[in-house]
């Protein structure tokens, strides 16, 4: 088959959930003997295509609009991709309205539907209202709905009986082996392997990185809180939480390099997860295939994917709480809640597994009577 993956930045991926999945599901189906072109950014001048692992890379240009870049290199995309593929795959549906183009060529286009976009407190009124109306677009102009969480993949079902049928594939992730992750790394931030506390979480109020430093200075331990993330005082929010920086609470920025943030994870306590409007969110999935002690915001989202290999908390109290309770288990528990997280990720969001059920849904959309 002829697929184009369309919404990503990119591959290799070096930044964000949708750049990841773009390259796992990409250079796995060709190797399984398909045509697969990634839609990458581009600056102002023309790049010819590339290949990656034999997935062919096909820049376009994103112009520098502000939040509207995205959405214009999204349809610049869009437009490209209008024929000679047998499946046009758009990752998010803030181009929603643009999906039809595909379709007069009588192309497929699958949409996956990500989070509750809308709901992010980055955007503003006119933001939301747009996204809002995109989600409910995209029910009607997609030819399938590809949710990551089955609670997302429910929503769209009971909110757009009428709409575009909708399937839950998870996302995935790789198992990271604890003798990977070279410990030498914690140095950068004067770290101790095991005697820190770590969130990695953009800097927005729906990931609840306030209440989970309140909880944390509420417990009051002695080892670091280490917050990676884009601390740079930019919003209110972020100057809030850079008011309560100190030696004990870390801000250290964005870390985009993955074996640093593979080190992070694997030699951390705990892992605290405070997401709390997305599907199934890569930051957790990744926390559980280091074999982390997580204690995750409770939410169907959350408590969907990490199921009983986390603890969860609503406020900053509970997370206390669970720190305290952390404390008090003793090495082999400890090792059995690694293994457990493990475990989950292995059974549940493995990428060969992922890339099967992908696979067979292509089949079905383009080879019917195959």
């Amino acid at each position: 088959m002829r697929i184009a993956i369309l919404g990503a930045r990119g591959i290799p991926a070096s930044y964000g959930g949708f750049e990841t999945f773009a390259e796992q599901l990409a250079t796995r189906l060709v190797a399984r003997g398909h045509q697969v072109t990634v839609y990458a950014e581009g600056g102002d001048r023309p790049v010819a295509d590339t290949l990656y692992q034999g997935v062919r890379v096909r820049t376009r240009r994103r112009p520098r609009w502000g939040a509207a870049s995205v959405l214009a290199y999204d349809c610049a995309c869009l437009w490209d991709a209008r024929r000679d593929y047998d499946l046009v795959y758009m990752l998010g549906y803030g181009a929603a309205w643009a999906c039809w183009w595909p379709r007069v060529f009588g192309v497929p286009v699958w949409i996956n539907v990500d989070g509750l976009e809308w709901a992010r407190s980055k955007w503003g009124r006119g933001a939301r209202t747009y996204l809002r109306c995109m989600e409910w677009m995209s029910t009607k102009v997609a030819t399938r709905l590809i949710a990551d969480a089955e609670a997302i993949a429910q929503r769209f079902r009971q909110n757009y009986p009428w709409g575009a049928p909708t399937s839950f594939v998870a996302y995935g992730a790789e198992l990271v082996p604890a003798e990977a992750a070279d410990p030498s790394v914690l140095a950068n931030w004067g770290l101790q392997a095991h005697r820190y506390m770590l969130v990695v979480a953009r800097p927005e109020p729906e990931n609840h990185i306030l209440e989970i430093v309140q909880g944390y200075l509420l417990h009051g331990s002695d080892w670091p809180l280490v917050v990676v993330g884009d601390v740079s005082g930019g919003t209110p929010y972020q100057r809030q939480l850079k008011a309560l920086a100190s030696e004990r609470v870390r801000f250290v920025g964005g870390i985009y390099d993955v074996a640093q943030l593979q080190s992070l994870r694997v030699h951390a306590a705990c892992y605290l997860h405070g997401h709390s409007v997305g599907g199934t969110n890569p930051s957790l999935l990744e926390a559980l295939a280091c074999g982390n002690w997580v204690i995750a915001h409770d939410n169907e989202f959350n408590s969907e994917v990490a199921r009983d290999a986390a603890d969860y908390f609503r406020t900053s109290q509970q997370l206390a709480a669970c720190l305290q309770d952390w404390f008090h288990r003793t090495h082999e528990e400890r090792q059995k809640r690694a293994e457990r997280a493990r475990q989950v990720v292995q059974s549940f969001y493995d990428w060969e597994q992922i890339t099967d059920a992908y696979e067979s849904l292509m089949y079905e959309q383009c080879c019917p009577s195959a």
